[in-house]
């Protein structure tokens, strides 16, 4: 029978092996952002095509190394800052399990590799990988610390990022949709915030200087101006895309999503890690595929 200290040490060796750290290092939790890549695909659905779904496939998975590669970059400027945080210190950079400048080498690696295959993919695609990446990189770097202009920096990556994916397949959105991906991403982005000035309260400036300039009433009074906006937006684009009318059979969803998060973040004070809201609730998740499954269906048979 192995002794329990054999059983942790050969635990510890392998959440310190270097392939895993460099994984954990591109933060795979928060891939599921990149999943608003297939919302093209989504609406598509009665076209769809075997080289249109191996596209989308490929874009998801250049974003989520991309989007890796800024994690790197984000981390490296914020080791010391992140040592402060009740869970970032956690991170393998900041917890010093991983080398920054080794972590800085595989990422520029990983970044010239996913911009090659971008560009055979789609030059197009190529380029908006590129303007992702620099934007988030000025983030992580100055743009974070400035007021209001920080969250929609976050805001402004879902729509690249839903863009991408119109990109690969060779679709377009409407204004409305990305309009409402904007919106729906600042929702996000001050929820995360709001959850940083709770969780940090008097140490907030230490971690990020921008809570500095924020305060939870400031958060309450924009993620009411957004909230209503998103609904209105969401519900005129099922009305006003070109597409079946019959999409305003999604608009209960996308209410009940909404104020499921709301619920979360107000009641249960969660809202810090928007992806790791989503892989815990289950009334979310259960609210996305069946969102998604009803899309599909309404513009297969009504389309």
């Amino acid at each position: 029978m192995s002794s329990p200290v054999l059983a942790k040490d050969t635990k510890d060796k392998l959440d310190n092996a270097l392939p895993l750290l460099l994984l954990k290092q591109l933060r795979p939790k928060q891939w599921t952002k990149n999943l608003l890549v297939f919302a093209a695909l989504l609406f598509s659905f009665k076209d769809i095509s075997l080289s249109m779904s191996l596209k989308s496939l490929v874009g998801f998975i250049l974003f989520c190394l991309v989007s890796g590669c800024v994690y790197i970059i984000n981390d490296f400027v914020d080791r010391e800052a992140d040592k402060n945080h009740p869970e970032k210190k956690f991170r393998p950079m900041a917890s010093g399990a991983l080398n920054p400048y080794l972590a800085l080498i595989f990422g520029v690696f990983l970044l010239a590799i996913s911009l090659v295959i971008g560009f055979y993919l789609n030059a197009l695609f190529s380029i908006l990988l590129s303007f992702y990446f620099i934007i988030n990189v000025a983030y992580s770097l100055k743009l974070k610390n400035v007021v209001i202009l920080d969250v929609m920096i976050i805001a402004a990556g879902f729509v690249l990022r839903a863009i991408g994916g119109g990109l690969v397949i060779e679709v377009h959105f409407t204004p409305w949709f990305l309009i409402c991906t904007l919106l729906l991403a600042l929702f996000l982005a001050l929820s995360k915030r709001r959850h940083e000035l709770i969780l940090l309260q008097d140490s907030r400036g230490s971690h990020r200087k921008v809570l500095e300039h924020y305060s939870p009433e400031l958060i309450n009074q924009l993620n009411s101006i957004v909230t209503t906006a998103t609904i209105i937006s969401y519900s005129l684009f099922t009305f006003t895309s070109g597409r079946t009318i019959q999409l305003m059979w999604t608009i209960p969803y996308v209410l009940y999503g909404i104020f499921r998060y709301l619920y979360l973040i107000y009641m249960q004070d969660k809202g810090g890690s928007p992806e790791k809201v989503l892989l815990q609730d289950k009334p979310l998740q259960i609210t996305v595929v069946l969102y998604a499954l009803t899309v599909a269906i309404i513009l297969y048979y009504f389309e």
